[in-house]
């Protein structure tokens, strides 16, 4: 078993996907452990994109990212990483398959809809950005 982190970006939200990036998961055979509609603050939008800090898009992409609001989740089940990254399609949407979120609403690589951790590192990195006074979360992510 394995947890990591999705989001909803903001035009996800506008779009009114929610729902439907939501029951793609599940479909997948994952769980939602951890959900919420917040907006970001700019310093926590720095540091959810601190990898890219010095990269020609970063500021595009700080700025998207605080354009509206985004619903971030925690999600559990067997090859989490994996699947949220199957289910999500290639970041540019021109290059990923129809049937993938990304694929099906997508339409240019800077606003793709959704957001997932690549990596267990990145995912251990991600979820106490938003989820840090949740215990639940917290202990599940120690067990990874």
């Amino acid at each position: 078993m394995e947890t990591t982190f999705s989001m909803v970006k903001p035009d996800g939200v506008a779009k009114n996907l929610i729902g439907e990036v939501i029951k793609r998961y599940e479909a997948a055979g994952l769980k939602v452990i951890g959900l919420k509609l917040t907006k970001l603050t700019r310093e926590k939008a720095e540091e959810l994109y601190s990898i890219h800090k010095g990269k020609p898009f970063y500021d595009d992409l700080v700025e998207f990212i605080l354009s509206g609001p985004v619903v971030p989740m925690v999600l559990t089940g067997e090859y989490a990483i994996a699947k949220v990254r199957d289910v999500m399609g290639a970041t540019d949407p021109k290059q990923a398959a129809p049937g993938t979120i990304r694929g099906d609403f997508a339409e240019e690589i800077g606003q793709n809809i959704v957001h997932g951790a690549d990596s267990l590192e990145s995912a251990k990195r991600e979820i106490p950005i938003f989820f840090s006074g949740d215990d639940i979360i917290r202990a599940r992510l120690n067990k990874c």
